[in-house]
């Protein structure tokens, strides 16, 4: 096995943001129930330096239906993480992920009881 070593980042420069692996899963793990459920049938993920991003389509080629971002600047402030929807307005936005993605939750739910 070889060794990983990180791409050289100038002075100064921030760091890209990410997912870590709890909240990717949290986040994955919703995307495949809605796949399952035949509501979502692609996705994308975007790294960038003030924010990470996961776009989840009804179809490929189609707008986002929505948006999972998180922006560690806000934490302070309005919270990190937003739930955007289909035409840019945000949906939810909160400290936690959990809340932020209850209302994609509740709309599975309420597939499987009606």
């Amino acid at each position: 096995m070889g060794t990983v070593h990180p791409f050289p980042a100038r002075e100064g420069e921030a760091s890209q943001t990410g997912f870590d692996r709890i909240e990717l899963s949290r986040i994955v793990e919703l995307y495949g129930r809605m796949v399952a459920a035949g509501l979502w049938k692609d996705y994308a993920i975007e790294f960038g330096r003030d924010h990470a991003a996961f776009w989840a389509f009804r179809r490929t080629a189609e707008n986002p239906e929505i948006k999972i971002e998180k922006r560690p600047a806000l934490r302070g402030r309005q919270g990190q993480w937003a739930l955007i929807g289909e035409h840019g307005m945000v949906l939810k936005r909160g400290h936690e992920l959990g809340p932020v993605l209850a209302p994609i939750e509740r709309r599975l739910v309420k597939l499987v009881a009606g």
